[in-house]
């Protein structure tokens, strides 16, 4: 009998709620053992559905950690397709290259596919370990320091028109999801937040602001209407010139380019700060079209979310295409081999059809490339440039990179 004393026998199973505080010590272990706020900790753990989660145990202890929220991701086109969110996966140092982790992802992509859920994706704090998985980077991200020093903004017509107020985090929140929720169809990569996860925005232990402010909001507003928001710290700092405080970004949401505008000039001119520091942002966010100096934001790409396509038939249907595309792909999958073999995918922008198929192949990839290509933010052209996508017919790749691409680029709004 599982209790908090003893835990579960040997062996890999699902989570039960009194094993949970067992669970998520291993988890915080496998990454440092850094100490963590009661509302940090009571937060994820009621995000935590335990029927999707796992553990492995050695005796009466956890050893291996491994979970899988219940989300709904947007896909080109607009839809919002459910997508099992991989995360809190972890291995104690004690039992490294014993197969645990092996294991946890074997039953994990077992059980997705049971749920009838076509994606898996997570983000991944080693990436080497997740490609033997079948996934791979599909959105990726800026981080920048903006010296707000010496560089300035060009706003667009009707940025005057708006009024930025500050706020409570806490009182403005429902009309801060409210935005939020407007934007996530027209983005792919978005999450379309679940009840509980509107909570993580606003989570502000004193032990993780580093030395910055407490977390403060403004909202931008036209006519009475919230039409944006930015969350936000300061921290103060003092140089031999004067002070050179900092202003370190959370998040930023706006419906249209002057709301967007708006928010980012009131960021820009915070009194006593010299440097905006913003990260997790889109590639192809307008601020960076609106400075004066893109090198003085020292912008920086990082890839951000991972993708794994669980169903290939349901995955590649579910999702729109920008430009008619009819080809047949040769799919490699060494750890789903359900997916492998021949695919004809049939689509454009009003929606797709998948299905197994005997014709000749016209591309030849693996699982991988597909999961890079999902979303729209890599290119197939570019993976066979890399020698990953094979053109077996010629002008397939060309009309097949075109189908996939987004525009907007996709980009995740947040971790988990």
């Amino acid at each position: 009998m599982t209790t908090e004393e003893t835990g579960p026998t040997t062996g890999l199973h699902v989570l039960q709620p009194d094993d949970w505080n067992k669970w998520y010590a291993n988890l915080i272990r496998a990454f440092g053992g850094g100490e963590e706020a009661d509302e940090e900790r009571e937060l994820w753990n009621s995000l935590t559905e335990h029927d999707r989660f796992l553990g492995f145990w050695d005796g009466g202890e956890c050893v291996g950690t491994a979970g899988a929220f219940s989300f709904r991701l947007t896909v080109p086109g607009g839809d919002s397709v459910p997508a099992a969110g991989v995360t809190g996966v972890g291995v104690a140092a004690t039992h490294r290259r014993r197969g645990v982790l092996r294991t946890m992802m074997r039953r994990q992509l077992d059980d997705i596919r049971s749920w009838g859920e076509p994606l898996a994706v997570l983000t991944a704090s080693e990436p080497a370990i997740y490609g033997r998985f079948g996934y791979e980077a599909a959105t990726f991200q800026v981080n920048a320091e903006i010296d707000t020093s010496r560089t300035s903004l060009s706003v667009p017509s009707g940025t005057d028109d708006v009024r930025v107020r500050y706020a409570a985090p806490a009182d403005v929140l429902d009309a801060c999801e409210a935005v939020y929720a407007r934007l996530v169809p027209g983005r792919p990569g978005m999450l379309a937040r679940q009840p509980g996860w509107e909570r993580l925005g606003t989570l502000d232990p004193a032990g993780g602001r580093g030395g910055a402010s407490p977390l403060q909001c403004v909202v931008a507003e036209r006519d009475g209407e919230t039409v944006g928001y930015a969350r936000f710290r300061v921290k103060g700092e003092y140089g031999p010139a004067g002070h050179e405080g900092s202003v370190i970004l959370s998040a930023l949401a706006a419906l249209d380019p002057a709301a967007d505008a708006a928010l980012w000039r009131f960021l820009f001119g915070i009194d006593l700060t010299t440097t905006l520091v913003a990260r997790g942002r889109p590639v192809d966010e307008a601020w960076q079209y609106l400075v004066s100096d893109i090198r003085r934001c020292r912008p920086e790409i990082r890839d951000s979310l991972y993708v794994r396509l669980v169903d290939v038939g349901a995955a590649l249907q579910a999702r729109a295409y920008r430009a008619p595309v009819d080809v047949v792909f040769e799919v490699e999958d060494a750890f789903c081999p359900w997916n492998a073999g021949r695919w004809r995918l049939s689509g454009d922008a009003k929606g797709a059809s998948c299905e197994r198929t005997e014709e000749a192949a016209d591309l030849a990839l693996s699982v991988r490339e597909l999961g890079a290509a999902y979303l729209g933010g890599v290119s197939l052209t570019a993976l066979a440039a890399a020698g990953r996508v094979a053109e077996l017919r010629r002008g397939a790749l060309a009309e097949a990179s075109l189908a996939f691409g987004s525009d907007p680029a996709p980009w995740l709004p947040h971790g988990f």
